[in-house]
């Protein structure tokens, strides 16, 4: 059984990986609008990994006997003044969400849940690599500078992520 205070952490995680998939989605769209395809499949890809790390949180609430609480979802930013700007609004949002997890990682071990600690193990090693994929974007723009070359490739270059 979820103890109550975990749940609550736990619903409120759950919520922020849907704004974090809804962000993405907008982010898509930006990009889609500005006819860079390669970054706009690169954040609807980002958007599909956050929907799943919501379905996590879902998932092991319910497991444990507790109740999944949604929340309203506010409309995320629409427009950034560069692709640069939107890869930095992106980067920063990781920090956040890590942030976030390690709060929930020091709850679990607060409150002696094991099981929880377990599960959040694999966020902990994801947000590294989330944090890692977003930087690397944004320290590649930031090379870049304004090189519409150098924009071009790297839009064909993230439009193969896997």
């Amino acid at each position: 059984m979820i103890n109550e205070k975990i749940e609550k952490a736990f619903n409120k995680q759950l919520n922020e990986e849907a704004k974090s998939a809804y962000l993405y989605m907008s982010m898509a769209a930006y990009f889609e609008s500005i006819n860079f395809k390669g970054f706009a499949s690169w954040m609807q890809k980002q958007a599909s990994e956050e929907f799943k790390h919501t379905m996590k949180f879902y998932g092991h609430i319910m497991e444990r006997g507790g109740k999944v609480r949604l929340a309203a979802i506010e409309a995320p930013q629409t427009e950034w003044a560069s692709p640069l700007a939107a890869f930095e609004n992106a980067y920063k949002h990781e920090l956040f969400i890590t942030k976030n997890i390690n709060d929930l990682v020091k709850l679990a071990r607060d409150e002696q849940d094991n099981a929880a600690g377990v599960f959040l193990n694999w966020f902990v090693s994801e947000q590294v690599e989330e944090e890692a994929s977003a930087d690397e974007v944004v320290q590649k723009l930031k090379m870049i500078k304004d090189s519409t070359n150098g924009l071009f490739m790297l839009d064909s270059k993230l439009g193969k992520r896997k």
